[in-house]
């Protein structure tokens, strides 16, 4: 176990279970954001490397999750500042369809999702990271708020703007013709 000496002088252990129970989720997390797998990889190997390091200072101000999900935060930042040329895939890998459901329903629940990833993949990367920390890692106002390191008023203003984008994004392109829905 990793042991940490917070300001009040009390030992924190870092669980190795714990640690390998949110790789799995960071990296996803990571992937979602960079849209390569080879680089949420070289990412996801440099945050346990840096919590590797700076175990010690782990102060137990938030949980470990968060402590984990900001330091990927702030490695992804930095690999978007030196790849700023590069452009990221929107692709996403296909739906896996509930085999108990009828052929109609497995299309029309393809087609919805298919919706919301483009409708996500509009919104700014200040949106789109609140959105994912919120809905997909179940992160507090508080918690997104230390991950991303911005007021917690601020948060709320994003989810808020980005829920709003959102909406507006999905009833756009599925209003468009089928032939030019998901093309712009």
């Amino acid at each position: 176990m990793f042991a940490a000496e917070p300001h009040s002088a009390r030992k924190v252990a870092i669980s190795p279970i714990s640690l390998g129970q949110a790789r799995v989720a960071i990296y996803r997390w990571l992937l979602r954001i960079v849209h390569d797998e080879t680089l949420a990889e070289d990412l996801l190997s440099d945050v346990f490397l840096d919590v590797w390091r700076q175990a010690a200072k782990f102060e137990a101000r938030s949980s470990v999750s968060t402590w984990l999900l900001a330091i990927a935060r702030y490695k992804t930042l930095s690999a978007r500042r030196r790849r700023i040329d590069a452009e990221l895939d929107e692709e996403v890998p296909v739906i896996i369809a509930d085999p108990a459901d009828n052929p109609e329903l497995v299309l029309q629940k393809k087609n919805q999702a298919e919706l919301v990833r483009h409708s996500l993949a509009r919104l700014s990367p200040e949106h789109g990271e609140v959105i994912d920390l919120v809905y997909y890692h179940g992160k507090s106002v508080r918690e997104v708020a230390e991950i991303v390191g911005v007021a917690e008023a601020t948060v709320k203003t994003r989810m808020f703007y980005a829920r709003r984008r959102l909406a507006r994004t999905y009833l756009k392109i599925a209003n468009a013709p089928s032939s030019s829905r998901l093309a712009t």
